[in-house]
């Protein structure tokens, strides 16, 4: 099975694909897409979904996964445009015709680390060592999408 995970935002949206064949897991690719502050809200939002469609159809994965959302109180900006960059990136799994699927933050780590609570540098050793990648990713967010497919795969049991 190939599972695409991503990990939205505004700013950096990381993304990670991954092939799950006879027990073991490999990359496919994994990136950022990056969109300036120079540009309006609906220009980011476009290049953002124009990325993820074409993301999808290069890699043609059978599912998507995405971090269900979180939002603090404190930050309630943050999480609107969060909420903007992820329903662009729901449209284009629907436009694709692809189920999508979501998990809590603590569920995705709880998979991946065993701890529901574990840190960012946690994840991303497991995730290095999962997937025997020679180096962590430049950008935690794409350390946060591999994450989710490997938790998916998990989860799904598609590793069985």
């Amino acid at each position: 099975m190939r599972i695409l995970g991503i990990d939205p935002a505004l700013s950096i949206t990381g993304y990670g694909v991954i092939d799950t064949k006879k027990n073991t897991l490999s990359l496919v690719e994994a990136g950022v897409i990056i969109t300036s502050v120079k540009n309006n809200l609906p220009e980011r939002l476009d290049k953002i979904y124009r990325a993820v469609i074409k993301l999808i159809s290069d890699t043609k994965p059978e599912v998507v996964v995405l971090e269900k959302i979180y939002s603090h109180y404190r930050h309630p900006a943050t999480s609107y445009l969060l909420g903007q960059a992820r329903g662009v990136i729901c449209l284009a799994v629907e436009n694709k015709k692809l189920p999508l699927v979501e998990y809590a933050a603590t569920r995705i780590k709880k998979s991946i680390v065993g701890k529901g609570l574990a840190s960012k540098f946690q994840v991303q050793k497991m995730v290095a060592s999962t997937l025997c990648l020679s180096s962590i990713p430049k950008y935690t967010d794409v350390t946060d999408a591999l994450a989710l497919a490997i938790a998916h795969s998990y989860i799904a049991r598609v590793r069985i």
